[in-house]
């Protein structure tokens, strides 16, 4: 089940009547506005990428790839094709460009069928994902969210979601699993578009820590 205009809209009735907090992220942040990656190889490869530097290395990482690829695209065939120093002269680690390389690899083979994936329970999703090299958990939590749109995802180990837990619901701490799980209980089954709403506030409102 895929995220529609329609879903949406029944999504953020439901938040604001089960958790007055989220009511006033609503409130404050406006429309739901996330739009989703349809081109799933690329938004892999985009999180991979992405692991554990800022979003301007990334970028440039990405745009540089996507420029040495031209027409054809960064595809599976394409990056399986690459030998590992043309890959690591846009930018890549060499344990990314590992990554990278087995992506493509098991998406070639069939391991993973990335045409039909969307097919599957979230759980099989991750568990089919985290097969590959570099994908966690977390990662493949934001194809469930970015890319095939699920509505019901929360990523309760991401940084940003604890810390707007945190700060919109008055905890000293950053939520543990426990915690953070209560307090999506009554997101649930649109866990996704309360976890955008806690991403947003980010933006919205920053509250500096001491």
């Amino acid at each position: 089940m895929r995220l529609t205009a329609e879903r949406i809209r029944v999504a953020c009735r439901h938040l604001r009547t089960r958790d007055p907090v989220m009511r006033a992220m609503i409130d404050k942040v406006g429309p739901f506005t996330l739009r989703f990656n349809d081109d799933r190889f690329a938004m892999l490869v985009r999180s991979i990428i992405s692991q554990q530097i800022s979003t301007t290395a990334a970028t440039r990482i990405r745009d540089r790839l996507i420029e040495r690829a031209g027409d054809e695209g960064v595809t599976a065939e394409w990056i399986a094709r690459r030998d590992p120093d043309e890959l690591r002269a846009v930018g890549l680690s060499s344990q990314k460009t590992t990554y990278l390389l087995d992506l493509a690899d098991k998406v070639r083979s069939g391991d993973i069928e990335l045409r039909t994936i969307g097919r599957l329970s979230d759980e099989r999703i991750i568990e089919m994902l985290t097969r590959v090299r570099g994908i966690g958990v977390w990662t493949a939590q934001m194809f469930l969210i970015f890319s095939l749109g699920r509505p019901d995802v929360f990523p309760h180990g991401d940084l940003g979601i604890r810390v707007s837990i945190r700060d919109r619901y008055g905890l000293a701490d950053l939520p543990d699993m426990k915690t953070g799980l209560t307090i999506a209980a009554p997101w649930r089954p649109y866990a996704t578009v309360a976890s955008w709403y806690c991403w947003r506030m980010l933006e919205a409102e920053p509250k500096p820590r001491p």
